[in-house]
């Protein structure tokens, strides 16, 4: 050791070739790749519902490979909900029971599916009491003030479904793992308009025809605009006027 300086470390660098790179952005995205392979018309997934329909019916009738920035925004919190699971069982948290980290999702609805596993709800049992957990990560909870609607919409279905009427949004921020939990009631009326929203999806599917741009209809949900694939093809199907910003 000289000045502070790992000699070992040094003639590592000095002796790499000037043509030996590592792009290991490359190799993340060569990692989360995987095989496209397009929607089924009449199955449709939970974990969408809460997406403005519009965004949702695009995906089906013009489906999209994801784009390589959101697969890694979609494995960080992957990583998010692996490191909550591992808090939940903890044995230094002894008064949670974790019960179940991935639950099958099926329910059949006039003519057609919703399907799928649900990934980010977690089951655990607290004073005797079963609560479905949904983990969301988030860039800085600060700014969560309220469960996102669109968040509770999923967890209606989910409590709806499985007959587990608690449940809670943990929002959690993936730079420094602070968190806010929201206690979220079952309501049944919400769970019936999450079908409702179903059925919209699926009719609009079935006619060819794209529904509303409710996302931009509304100050809450117009930040789905900013990041949506469709964006482009949305404002040419349905120009700014005076109810659809």
């Amino acid at each position: 050791m000289q000045n502070g300086t790992d000699n070992s470390i040094t003639d590592f660098t000095n002796n790499l070739t000037p043509d030996l790179t590592i792009d290991f952005n490359q190799m993340i995205d060569n990692y989360l790749h995987r095989e496209f392979r397009p929607k089924t018309e009449g199955t449709y997934y939970p974990s969408e519902i809460g997406s403005c329909i519009r965004k949702v019916w695009y995906t089906y009738k013009f489906p999209k490979q994801l784009d390589p920035k959101l697969k890694k925004i979609f494995e960080v919190g992957n990583m998010m909900h692996e490191f909550v699971v591992k808090v939940l069982q903890s044995e230094k948290n002894p008064h949670i029971e974790l019960v179940s980290t991935e639950l099958p999702f099926k329910r059949e609805i006039e003519d057609f599916l919703i399907s799928g596993r649900i990934d980010n709800v977690i089951l655990v049992k607290a004073d005797g009491k079963q609560l479905l957990i949904e983990v969301k990560s988030a860039k800085d909870i600060g700014w969560i003030r309220e469960p996102k609607p669109e968040n509770v919409i999923q967890l209606q279905l989910y409590m709806h479904v499985t007959g587990i009427h608690d449940g809670a949004l943990l929002y959690i921020n993936k730079s420094d793992l602070e968190s806010k939990v929201f206690p979220i009631k079952y309501d049944p009326k919400a769970a019936a308009d999450v079908e409702n929203r179903f059925k919209t999806l699926n009719s609009h599917i079935k006619i060819g025809l794209p529904p509303d741009p409710e996302a931009r209809g509304n100050l809450k949900t117009q930040w789905m605009c900013r990041y949506c694939e469709y964006r482009e093809k949305c404002y040419i199907d349905t120009p700014k006027d005076g109810k659809w910003v």
